[in-house]
């Protein structure tokens, strides 16, 4: 379907602003903002087809949800997730 293959086509070229967004927000601090992000694009991913993608964020937004939900939050315990899917967006616009 040609309609689709270009809303995939879009897709992907804007996962390189995200990739951006999901960085800064790591480096940053930013918990809440990390973990928005990656539930939109575990979301997203899906529906373009995307599972692999989808599915490595929906690792990480349920790490920092466990996360959230201790007392003593460490957000380097998710930055294994992060890289990941820092990659994974790096290897789909590459």
């Amino acid at each position: 379907d040609p309609e689709m293959a270009e809303l995939v086509t879009m897709f992907v070229s804007e996962l390189a602003d995200r990739r951006t967004a999901i960085a800064s927000a790591m480096e940053t601090r930013r918990v809440d903002d990390l973990k928005r992000l990656a539930h939109q694009l575990r979301g997203s991913s899906a529906s373009y087809g995307l599972k692999p993608l989808g599915d490595v964020a929906g690792r990480l937004e349920d790490a920092i949800k466990q996360l959230q939900a201790t007392d003593t939050p460490n957000l380097e315990s998710v930055r294994t997730q992060v890289d990941e899917l820092i990659e994974m967006c790096d290897r789909a616009t590459g």
